[in-house]
């Protein structure tokens, strides 16, 4: 029976939880990580977050010239079946690398030296991405015990309380606004994760960018776009002067109206998981009040078959 949409949002806090890690990590020099869509974001986020060796992203059928017995695999698909990361990962495995994969089951279940899988396969795989992304902020260190336990009272106040999300739906809803999603470091990441959210839970086109990269672009647009009112901006706080100044200036001389949102919590970890559970929340409003199924992927799945 499947899960119903709304309970798999509740089961994200659980999924900080899941302790599966990576072996051997210390005896590469670069890091592949392979994955698509729901699952391809965990790669985007690990890449902001850690700098101590290369980090490199597939979101394709092949795998780099570089990857060699040298080099970490991390193929990611919940659904362990994604056909461009099964590709990637037998031409990495015929290169000797160090293979790994992040799956409920599938083809890629069993198939890399290391498979790691996720307790839970009845689940969206964009609702999944505790499961996916667990596994390398523990196998890094990319947050201790501590840090999880506030994250995790976090995103339960957010459980019990979405009101200021909805309000924000409601406010895109009612004119039929297109969601501008702004990001920071080292959130730029969760700014592109809040984009897709908007695309496959509330059925909208939504656009993302981050500062200071974005103002030596869209700044010019900001100011001079047809039908700015149109646009319903989310800007993430920064704790960096400089860039909290940027956002600052580039409201004032563009006129344009930025709705901010701050991460709460007083680590990047925690910081992290709160910003992704409060765009899960506003997308999903925007879906039911839209009155479309949150969970509906249908069109995706009817796409895959027809390119099988």
């Amino acid at each position: 029976m499947a899960i119903d949409f709304r309970e798999q949002l509740l089961l994200l806090k659980e999924q900080l939880l899941f302790k599966d890690t990576i072996r051997d990590i210390d005896s590469f020099d670069n890091i592949v990580i392979a994955g698509m869509g729901g699952s391809g974001i965990v790669g985007k986020i690990f890449q902001e977050l850690y700098s101590e060796k290369p980090v490199y992203l597939v979101d394709d059928y092949k795998c780099p010239t570089f990857v060699s017995r040298k080099s970490l695999f991390i193929a990611i698909s919940y659904s362990g079946n994604t056909e461009e990361t099964i590709s990637a990962l037998a031409q990495a495995k015929a290169k000797r690398a160090y293979t790994v994969s992040i799956s409920a089951g599938g083809k890629l279940s069993g198939y890399a030296e290391q498979s790691i899988k996720i307790p839970n396969s009845e689940l969206q795989p964009r609702c999944a991405i505790g499961y996916m992304l667990m596994p390398l902020i523990r196998s890094f260190s990319l947050a201790n015990s501590q840090e999880i336990t506030k994250a995790y009272k976090l995103l339960m106040g957010l459980d019990d309380d979405s009101g200021e999300c909805e309000k924000h739906a409601k406010r895109i809803c009612s004119s039929s606004r297109i969601p501008v999603i702004y990001g920071v470091s080292p959130f730029k990441s969760v700014a592109y994760r809040w984009k897709t959210q908007f695309n496959e839970n509330g059925k909208v086109l939504a656009y993302s960018s981050s500062f200071p990269e974005l103002n030596h672009n869209d700044t010019m647009a900001l100011a001079e776009t047809y039908d700015r009112d149109r646009f319903y901006f989310f800007v993430f706080e920064s704790g960096e002067e400089k860039i909290s100044k940027r956002i600052a200036v580039t409201a004032r001389i563009t006129g344009a109206e930025f709705n901010m949102i701050e991460p709460k919590g007083t680590s990047t970890f925690e910081k992290l998981f709160y910003l992704i559970h409060y765009g899960d929340y506003v997308s999903y409003h925007l879906g039911l009040l839209r009155k479309i199924d949150p969970a509906d992927v249908s069109l995706i799945q009817r796409l895959k078959k027809m390119i099988a």
